[in-house]
């Protein structure tokens, strides 16, 4: 096949669904720079990456690859609109019906695999249990993510995006700094299931990070982010005043430092455990603020 020619459909594909190539990333749990090279030519689809295109596009994979309508292990979606990236029919034609698992089977074994690497630990959770999770056979997993590496990539991935966009979305509109920094902290502050899943998620992801390359670039990529989203915040809140005047990337590393240490804590602890709850961490947090970056008060 013509690496230029499947690139051509992709593109199609991302055309149709109406998102940025970046969303459409996010969308098939790969690397966006990664899309971005094999829609340039210089790096090729693999082939479980193209079964993702075509679940989340709606389409036979076979087309994307220059071939006939190909069967797809999931029993779902990419045998069903072979026409949809057809060089003969329009972008703009009516698209198929969406996949029936929320944001499609991809997003749907990467969510699973997350909730049950919460619960179990990564290492304890079989790719048959993916599967039953999602009433799917382990050969739909495999057909998607082929490796046990490749699966923990997607599932980094999908956690790195979600924070993100928890974070964005909570704090949207926040112009001071010092509430926008209470905000953040609040957001890691392990109150709900939800936020103790992540953590557990979290942890551990970070023992993985310390022994696997992929796993590990990614986190250095995501603490940089994170960092630097803390950073941003400090320097805003010392150009407002709000903060006195600090190493803004050094005051960043303590204070998200202090943070991971500190939820570490709590998840170890049983809960509603008083000295290791997540109350003591949030007020624990707001006095290393208070005495660290926040401004005296010139009216006292």
């Amino acid at each position: 096949m013509q690496q230029d020619e499947v690139a051509a459909r992709v593109r199609q594909v991302i055309d149709a669904a109406g998102v940025s190539a970046r969303e459409f990333a996010r969308r098939i749990v790969i690397d966006p720079s990664k899309l971005s090279r094999s829609l340039n030519g210089t790096r090729r689809f693999t082939a479980a990456e193209l079964a993702r295109i075509a679940d989340i596009g709606g389409v036979d994979v076979g087309l994307l690859i220059g071939a006939a309508g190909t069967a797809d292990p999931a029993g779902g979606t990419a045998g069903g609109a072979a026409s949809a990236v057809s060089p003969a029919r329009s972008p703009s034609a009516p698209r198929p019906a969406p996949p029936s698992p929320e944001g499609g089977r991809p997003l749907q074994i990467v969510r699973e695999t997350v909730r049950l690497i919460a619960e179990r630990g990564f290492h304890a959770v079989r790719v048959a249990d993916i599967a039953a999770a999602c009433h799917t056979s382990t050969a739909a997993i495999h057909y998607h993510f082929p490796g046990r590496d490749e699966l923990l990539e997607a599932a980094v991935r999908w956690c790195m995006d979600e924070d993100t966009r928890r974070r964005a979305d909570a704090t949207a509109g926040t112009r001071h700094a010092g509430d926008e920094l209470r905000l953040l902290i609040e957001l890691q502050t392990p109150r709900t299931e939800q936020q103790r899943r992540q953590w557990c998620v979290w942890l551990d992801l970070w023992a993985e990070a310390a022994r696997s390359t992929t796993v590990g670039r990614l986190h250095v990529e995501y603490y940089r982010q994170w960092r630097g989203t803390v950073a941003e915040v400090i320097r805003r809140g010392v150009e407002q005043g709000v903060f006195r005047p600090v190493d803004v990337d050094g005051a960043a590393l303590a204070l998200t430092a202090l943070i991971d240490g500190l939820a570490s804590q709590v998840l170890a602890a049983e809960p509603g455990s008083p000295a290791t709850g997540a109350q003591s961490m949030h007020d624990t947090l707001i006095a290393h603020v208070d005495a660290c970056l926040t401004a005296p008060d010139p009216s006292r």
